[in-house]
């Protein structure tokens, strides 16, 4: 009897201890992931300052108007109320697109209409096919 007793309280706290390592880990992995992360998912405008840096070879004079910009184009999409975030959201990014024209060359906004098109096919789930 007593050895049964023992091996029951050495199995609660056996399972405990598993239960609770499982929620530290997931809570780890999520605020690692997620961390960086802006509202739904989207990255952050630094994030997205940091790409464009990376693929558009933005130059030191064009960063802080392209940062300016990118920022604009966050807050006034956060005033714009649930309903309305497909036409509102359309005409901001339009707006957005037409001031980063005036920003980057042509060569440069070529690159970005590449580059924004992939993102939106990837936001979609009709980004390029997995190979095995």
């Amino acid at each position: 009897m007593r050895i049964s007793k023992l091996s029951l309280i050495a199995a609660m706290v056996l399972g405990s201890l598993v239960a609770c390592s499982s929620i530290a880990l997931a809570q780890d992995a999520k605020d690692g992931k997620d961390a960086k992360k802006g509202k739904r998912g989207m990255p952050t405008v630094e994030e997205r300052l940091d790409r464009m840096t990376k693929e558009l070879s933005l130059t030191a004079e064009q960063k802080p108007k392209v940062e300016a910009l990118l920022k604009d184009t966050e807050k006034k999409m956060a005033d714009v109320a649930p309903e309305d975030r497909r036409t509102k959201g359309r005409e901001i990014r339009d707006e957005q697109d037409k001031k980063l024209k005036e920003i980057l060359t042509a060569d440069q906004f070529s690159k970005w209409e590449t580059l924004r098109d992939e993102m939106r096919k990837k936001k979609k789930g009709e980004g390029p096919a997995k190979k095995d």
